[in-house]
Order: structure tokens, then sequence, then C-alpha cells
């Protein structure tokens, strides 16, 4: 059975794509320390943040993405939950769309975990997903920051390419602004407490692609 990322190259596994309909190339959104974003304006303030964006984005990209592994200290430094542990690395894809978006799941799944973590800067709604298969080893994905009003439950199977939940709005996603956290978890991952750790430290970088490798080969427009 094949490892992942290496289902991608497979004729065997057909991956589909989190959102439908996608179209044009993405707006790129540099949230490290050398960022333009957050020079004038308090970067826990997130509706001002997602107001730039827009104007950004206005008549020009319809759909937004921020990079996996990006240093994101001068974002969390001032969240107590990663700035006391120094977890600045970002672990996932973050897909911007707007709220109420739905997310489709990539290939067919069980929902692991669904719930609810709340707190400035948390995941807000989350669903862990884990897929398995006679073609690769098992592994899962995960999906922060949506809405918590209608999550699928823990152990209900999910269709590939079918929608399971949504993008969520500030007072339900942790105060972020409008996107999907999109991380890939191997089950050593999972065991090593990364469901709900969306970034890691420095001295983890050299061991993170056995627990969180990139979700870029699942991402398909």
């Amino acid at each position: 059975m094949l490892h992942y990322p290496y289902i991608a190259y497979s004729d065997r596994v057909n991956i589909h794509p989190l959102f439908k309909g996608l179209k044009g190339d993405p707006f790129f959104v540099d949230m490290s320390p050398s960022s333009p974003y957050f020079h004038d304006i308090d970067v826990r303030d997130q509706q001002d943040f997602q107001r730039k964006l827009d104007a950004a984005m206005d008549g020009r990209h319809m759909w937004g993405v921020s990079a996996y592994m990006e240093n994101r200290e001068l974002l969390l430094g001032s969240t107590p939950q990663f700035s006391g542990e120094k977890r600045f690395f970002h672990l996932g894809l973050d897909v911007i769309l707007p709220k109420g978006t739905p997310v489709h799941a990539p290939l067919a799944a069980v929902v692991a975990e669904s719930g609810y973590e709340a707190g400035d800067g948390n995941y807000g709604g989350y669903v862990l997903l884990r897929h398995e298969s006679p073609h690769f080893t098992p592994f899962y994905t995960l999906y922060g920051h949506l809405a918590k009003g209608n999550l699928p439950a823990a152990g209900q199977h999910i269709e590939a390419g079918a929608p399971f939940a949504q993008l969520g709005d500030f007072h339900e996603n942790g105060y972020w602004f409008y996107h999907v956290h999109f991380q890939v978890l191997t089950e050593a991952g999972v065991d090593m407490g990364f469901t709900l750790k969306g970034d890691c430290t420095a001295a983890q970088l050299t061991q993170i692609d056995h627990w969180c490798p990139s979700p870029l080969p699942l991402f398909k427009k």
C-alpha cells in the first residue's frame, strides 16, 4: 500500500476538490513576520484583517491561500496558547473563501472527531476525518475554523466529494478571518496530539513530516 503523499500519483486513488468551482489563480496572503498586512493593525483584530483581504481580492481573486510551514510568530505571538510553547510554524494550508462556503471530503472517510474548540485563536468548529483504503495506509485530514451548527457526528461515513461542513463566522471560528485550516496528519501525528495543534515549534520541524506532512498534494482545484 502507498503512504501519503504518494497516493497523489496513483491511478487507483481519486482525490476530489475540497471546494467546488474554484476559478482563477488564488490570492496569496503572506502571514510571516515580514507581511505587510499587520504593520498598521492590531493582529488580533481579524475583522479589520478581513476587510483588508476583501479589498485586496475584490474583482481580482475569488479565493486565496496562505502557506503551509509559514513562520507566524508575529500573528500568534500575542496568543498565550501559542506563545507559551513557541508554536509558530503553520502545519496547514489556509484556503480563504467566504463564510458559509461548503467543504467537501477529498476522499471517502469516517469522522474520527468533531467538536468545538472555544477561545480566540483556537479552531472553533473542527472536524477530523480518517481515510482508509486497500490502496493506501490510513491517515487523517483536519479542518478548522468551521461553522459549529451542523458539524458531522463522530463515526459518520462521508463519501468522497460530499460536503460535510461550512466555513464559520468570527463568533464560531476562533475569531479568525474566513478560511479553513486544512491539515494532514499521520497516525503518529494524531498520537502525538497534533489534532488540536495547527502549529509546531522550531525544535519539531525536523520530525514534522512524520506527523503532519504537507497537505498540498491532497488539495485539488
